[in-house]
């Protein structure tokens, strides 16, 4: 899904650091892995995976290990993430297994379907609702009967009397990670305005209107929830 939110860009820099500046909240990144984990053991031996907004690959990586004969799909806009992933992907000897597609979902070539798309720390970028609707489509149409979306993303019900406990929570969180306290105060003050806060229950609402069973959430780490749904017939 195409979109103009500058909170989005990576530069080379940025995607380079990407994954060393959130060292210390290993816990909640292992969390959503190994509940996914968890979500496609099911899936055929062979399975073929789509990541969207792959970033720099965590879950790609994770997940290969873990299933040796799932090929992979990673899209991402911003090079200089998906070139982080494709060295990573490398590193770990898992170059022949991956697919890699530098732009947007609805710009990737005509393929067979996937088994499963996960879809990470995405679409809280999409401040208009109907973008997100779009994305969550576009992931449907690239999934096979019955296939699996595991989505997670920032979200809250700001207008509930525990937000402003949650949210200090979550600055807390943030601080813990070392980040400098300029960045910290630019990531909390961009929610609701650059990056979008919906309350769990509209999230759930805009993926099952995309084409999906009534989502399922299975994790919250601070603002981060995920859900999981499979694709409706």
């Amino acid at each position: 899904m195409k979109t103009d939110n500058t909170a989005i860009v990576f530069d080379q820099t940025r995607a380079t650091r990407y994954d060393t500046q959130f060292n210390k909240l290993t816990p909640i990144k292992d969390a959503l892995h190994f509940l996914s984990q968890m979500i496609l053991i099911d899936l055929p031996a062979n399975a073929r995976i789509l990541c969207v907004g792959a970033g720099t690959g965590a879950e790609l990586i994770y997940l290969a290990k873990i299933f040796p004969n799932w090929q992979f799909t990673a899209v991402d806009p911003a090079t200089a993430m998906l070139d982080v992933c494709k060295q990573r992907v490398a590193q770990q000897g898992l170059l022949s297994r991956c697919h890699f597609h530098n732009g947007y979902l609805e710009d990737l070539p005509e393929c067979p379907a996937f088994d499963a798309a996960t879809c990470f720390l995405v679409s809280h970028f999409l401040t208009h609702y109907s973008q997100r609707i779009s994305l969550f489509k576009s992931i449907a149409k690239r999934l096979a009967k019955a296939g699996i979306l595991i989505n997670a993303e920032l979200s809250a019900d700001i207008s509930h009397d525990t937000y402003a406990d949650l949210l200090a929570l979550w600055c807390s969180t943030l601080n813990f990670s070392d980040l400098p306290s300029a960045v910290v105060e630019k990531m909390t003050s961009s929610l609701g305005t650059s990056i979008s806060l919906l309350p769990p229950t509209q999230v759930a609402w805009s993926i099952k209107s995309a084409g999906f069973s009534t989502p399922v959430q299975f994790l919250q780490t601070g603002l981060i929830h995920g859900w999981f749904a499979m694709k409706s017939s």
